[in-house]
């Protein structure tokens, strides 16, 4: 039987090693109803009808036909008599016009709602494209205007890792570069556009849809929702709101690690209890960084990404152990010196119920061989500006940057 989760877990004592912070506001928001269970989605199509008329279904090319969750969404719309129209074309990092190609579909085919299936990919290109159906924008007005119309959103994941599901941010890949900002001047950038419309209205998590991915996938996307959790805690908005769902969502892939460690041969005998405990963990970790966004290591990522073709997620777990050892170095120093910084790496540590070294060894042994990159990208990554520094506790110096991918790739 399907449970619905409509509030965040209830905050942990004190003593069981909830995440520091200082930030004694905050202002939340989560507006997403989680739906999660076996059969979720055709068990509580219900949820979808008040959406609209007709769906526009935005995925990827084959995993969400092959992992079933297509033929439960159509049979759920067609149960509800709800007409759709389906636009599969989106790739891995979808690009800015991919999402303009389906917003002037989900336009044309005249749809009312957007049910995005798949990876992090789909459910982005899904909700730019939400935007795009119902704005006649540029694409500098996409990134930089706060639109007050979009259609509404449906999303079901078919992978455990980005918790975009839960999120208000879609993060697209600029072909020409020529965002006036960044420092690769005439190739592809990350960017990302957000605001609360982003929020899908609803989220179906059935870990059935992840039973065929494989040791990589699982891994990287486990990854992935690790470094959620763990940057979360580490940004200047973080709150104990925000905390208790980092923290938990840590705690959860902790508990997996395991199971990770040992992955099967075959996908299929891969622990379902496992696949849908990272399902919820990813989930919880996208609901944290909804409220904290995250930190300097996934900008960092991005170039490994961009020029490398490496998955999302093993690019933030590449940077996340010389990253984190940089962080608990800088909060010695600060207690050293008696100047007012307050330590998070104490209740990361807790959370994982592992000290730095020890988790940096699970993270060396679950991501294999690593990249190993030349003086001139290193230069260049080192030297360049990182947007997310700027919502780091501490912010590193260009210096700094420069070592932690030196240590990370070097």
């Amino acid at each position: 039987m399907g449970y619905c989760i409509t509030a965040p877990p209830p905050l942990l004592a004190r003593d069981a090693g909830i995440l520091y912070t200082f930030a004694m506001k905050a202002n939340y928001l989560m507006p997403t109803r989680i739906l999660m269970g076996e059969n979720c989605l055709r068990d509580q199509r219900a949820f979808l009808a008040p959406l609209g008329k007709k769906a526009c279904i935005i995925t990827g090319k084959n995993s969400a036909r092959a992992c079933g969750a297509y033929d439960d969404a159509v049979k759920a719309l067609e149960a509800n008599g709800q007409g759709f129209y389906v636009y599969d074309q989106v790739m891995s990092n979808p690009t800015d016009s991919c999402v303009y190609e389906a917003g002037a579909a989900a336009k044309r085919e005249g749809c009312d709602f957007i049910l995005a299936i798949g990876g992090g990919s789909p459910m982005d290109a899904a909700k730019a494209a939400a935007v795009l159906a119902v704005n006649d924008l540029s694409k500098e007005e996409l990134f930089e205007l706060a639109f007050t119309t979009a259609l509404p959103i449906a999303a079901v994941p078919t992978t455990a890792g980005t918790g975009s599901e839960t999120t208000p941010y879609s993060i697209l890949v600029d072909t020409t570069g020529a965002d006036g900002k960044s420092p690769r001047q005439g190739g592809p950038v990350k960017r990302s556009l957000g605001g609360p419309l982003l929020f899908p209205r609803f989220a179906f998590l059935d870990a059935r849809y992840t039973r065929r991915l494989n040791r990589d996938t699982t891994v990287h996307t486990a990854i992935d929702a690790l470094s959620h959790a763990v940057e979360s805690a580490l940004t200047p908005r973080a709150s104990r709101l925000s905390d208790v769902l980092a923290r938990e969502s840590a705690v959860m892939i902790r508990d997996c690690f395991a199971a990770l460690l040992d992955f099967p041969a075959d996908p299929a005998e891969f622990p379902l209890e496992i696949r849908e405990k990272l399902l919820l963990a990813a989930s919880m970790a996208g609901m944290a960084i909804a409220q904290t966004g995250t930190t300097v290591v996934h900008s960092m990522g991005y170039h490994f990404t961009l020029d490398w073709g490496t998955d999302h997620g093993r690019a933030n777990g590449l940077l996340m152990g010389p990253f984190l050892s940089w962080c608990e170095e800088k909060e010695r120093e600060a207690a050293a010196a008696g100047t007012a910084l307050a330590p998070r790496i104490p209740g990361l540590r807790a959370a994982l119920g592992l000290d730095l070294e020890e988790f940096r060894g699970i993270l060396e042994k679950l991501l294999g061989k690593r990249e190993k990159a030349g003086e001139a990208e290193l230069a260049a990554w080192g030297a360049a500006k990182m947007k997310n520094a700027a919502n780091t506790y501490i912010q590193p110096t260009q210096e700094e940057i420069d070592r932690i991918f030196r240590e990370a790739v070097g």
